[in-house]
């Protein structure tokens, strides 16, 4: 999602190439796709689930990281049967390792929030 945001390859060509590169095991990469469409296909979205749980931290203005990571992850949560605890947990060390403690704070409030949504709790 990240080399997409850049607009030379889709995200779908730009996994295809991954994961013929690191020779995925089928499982895996059947999870990539289905992770990658699913966010491809709802966008538009979760971006505005974005905008909507962190009105601070507009989608067009956050770091292409963040952004990438963020809109992973709100697909995991809303579109994948990933229990949204383990999900939610794999993302927010996923967001702490890749871009600091700040995008795992917002990570674990944006999914709390979404996570809350969605279950009607």
């Amino acid at each position: 999602m990240f080399e997409a945001d850049f607009g030379q390859h889709t995200a779908m060509a730009v996994l295809e190439r991954q994961l013929a590169e690191t020779e995925a095991d089928p499982t895996t990469a059947e999870l990539a796709r289905e992770l990658v469409s699913q966010v491809v296909a709802h966008r538009d979205t979760i971006d505005a689930r974005i905008e909507l749980s962190a009105p601070q931290y507009p989608v067009t203005q956050l770091a292409r990281m963040d952004r990438a990571l963020l809109r992973c992850a709100i697909g995991e949560v809303l579109h994948s049967p990933t229990p949204a605890r383990v999900a939610i947990a794999e993302w927010v060390e996923l967001a702490r390792t890749y871009s600091g403690d700040p995008m795992r704070r917002l990570m674990n409030g944006v999914l709390g929030r979404i996570a809350r949504d969605t279950s009607g709790a």
